[in-house]
């Protein structure tokens, strides 16, 4: 049986916490800040956690786990 590849986006952008959750950059951080006002940008600072649904369907794409 070949080995299972792991999503180059996954192993990029993702990482595992140490309870087995998702952690994830927040989304529109990167550019056209000006026109996102400053809660909006205050809010979404740091990283998040995945839903549970999202978690299952993610660890498909990475078969032997997330380092």
């Amino acid at each position: 049986m070949p080995k299972l590849k792991t999503k180059s986006g996954v192993k990029k952008r993702l990482k595992l916490t140490a309870t087995g959750k998702i952690k994830h950059g927040v989304a529109g951080k990167r550019h056209r800040l000006i026109s996102h006002n400053a809660k909006y940008i205050r809010q979404n600072r740091g990283t998040e956690v995945l839903s549970e649904a999202e978690t299952k369907r993610v660890m498909a794409w990475a078969p032997y786990g997330l380092k």
